[in-house]
Parts: C-alpha cells; sequence; structure tokens
C-alpha cells in the first residue's frame, strides 16, 4: 500500500495493491492491522454508499460533535474529492484539498475527524463508497457553501452548474458556520 500525503496534515491518498491478470484484478481495500501497521490505528462503525450521476455535487459536510473520519473510494465512475479543515484551531483552518478519485485510479482518501467533505461527480453511474469512524448525528450535521467565495475551491468545470440538494443549495457561506475547536 502507498500511503501519499496531501497538503493538508492528516489528510491522505491512499494507494491499495493491485494483483491483476486476464481475468480482473482482486485488492483489498481495508485491512485494520495493515493500516495500523502504517500508523492509521482507525476503528469504522459503518459503510455508506452514494450513486450519483455526472454533476452531482455532495456537500461540503461534517460533523461537530461526533466528528467523523472518512475512508472514501470510488467502485464505478469518477469524482473530485474535497476536504476542508473545518477546525479553527489548526493552522490550516479554511484550507481545502483536493483529488480525483475514480474506479480506474483505485485510489482512496482518509478524511480525518475535523474535516469537511464534498465531492463532485465526474461521471455518469458514479458510486463512491466509504467507511466511517463514528455514527451519524443528524443535530450537529453542519454544511456550508460549496461555492464559497473565501475557500476559492477549484472544482472541475464539467460545463454545467452542479445539480444541488435542496440543503446544499441553501448552505450559508463557510463564515456563518461554527466550526470545530
Amino acid at each position: 500500500m502507498n500511503i501519499t500525503p496531501t497538503a493538508l496534515p492528516g489528510v491522505l491518498i491512499i494507494e491499495p495493491k493491485l494483483f491483476g491478470d486476464a481475468r480482473g484484478f482482486f485488492m483489498e481495500s481495508w485491512n485494520q492491522r495493515s493500516f495500523a501497521d502504517l500508523g492509521l490505528d482507525i476503528a469504522f462503525v459503518q459503510d455508506n454508499h452514494s450513486h450519483s450521476g455526472r454533476g452531482v455535487l455532495r456537500g461540503m459536510h461534517f460533523q461537530r460533535e461526533q466528528s467523523q473520519g472518512k475512508l472514501v473510494r470510488v467502485i464505478n465512475g469518477a469524482v473530485f474529492d474535497v476536504a476542508v479543515d473545518v477546525r479553527r484551531s489548526s493552522p490550516h483552518f479554511g484550507q481545502w484539498v483536493g483529488v480525483t478519485l475514480s474506479a480506474e485510479n483505485h485510489r482512496m482518501l482518509w478524511v480525518p475527524p475535523g474535516f469537511a467533505h464534498g465531492f463532485l461527480v465526474l461521471e455518469d453511474g458514479t458510486d463512491l463508497f466509504y467507511k466511517v469512524t463514528d455514527y451519524y448525528h443528524p443535530g450537529s450535521d453542519t454544511t456550508f457553501a460549496w461555492n464559497d467565495p473565501t475557500l476559492a475551491i477549484a472544482w472541475p468545470d464539467l460545463g454545467m452548474a452542479p445539480t444541488l440538494s435542496p440543503r446544499d443549495t441553501a448552505a450559508p457561506p463557510f463564515s456563518q458556520i461554527e466550526p470545530m475547536p
């Protein structure tokens, strides 16, 4: 397994070993012992699966309480996956990193607790799968505008406006959210 740090400490690109031949491939996407050996002693409590069409943008979301770490991967299609540091005490507060995850590149992104997460779907029929370290906590679920000008996230231009949920359409600017401590 190859781990590549990103510009935000703690957010990691993980590339599992692939074993392939004419039949296809095999990869181990999660092995608690292997991840612990790499310094990622993580306990997951839930798996989530999101299926979306091209141009769907989901995010930016985080939980103030029961903050979730997420191990994100794409099993069909492709996304531009984004993490934003929402910890007010962090020297990287308000900074973001974006990575293309696809079924073709097999990359995974580790988004630790204390980061907002969102993604733009780049291909029709995309399936994004992610493991989380804590349960969904509706009372502390927080969102902010995906296109907040102070963050200036460089979303890929798909030549169309993104498809958003009503909640994401009405999301407040980043400056109006209550960040993590």
